[in-house]
């Protein structure tokens, strides 16, 4: 039994959608790696070092 042009192009088509899915989810990933790469060089910075050690020593002054 033959199969209609119509069913074979809907079949193609479904499993070169789920390979985008695929793609999508790995070009998300690379760019929370990023951002998160880019995220701890700026928290490893030295001004924002010290105005995180001055926030919690001023909240440890406030507390005690």
């Amino acid at each position: 039994m033959k199969r209609s042009l119509a069913h074979r192009f809907a079949g193609l088509r479904r499993r070169a959608e789920a390979g985008m899915t695929t793609a999508e989810y790995a070009v998300g990933t690379l760019a929370a790696c990023a951002f998160a790469a880019v995220l701890l060089a700026v928290v490893r910075s030295g001004g924002v070092k010290s105005a995180l050690a001055g926030i919690i020593t001023t909240a440890l002054r406030t507390a005690g």
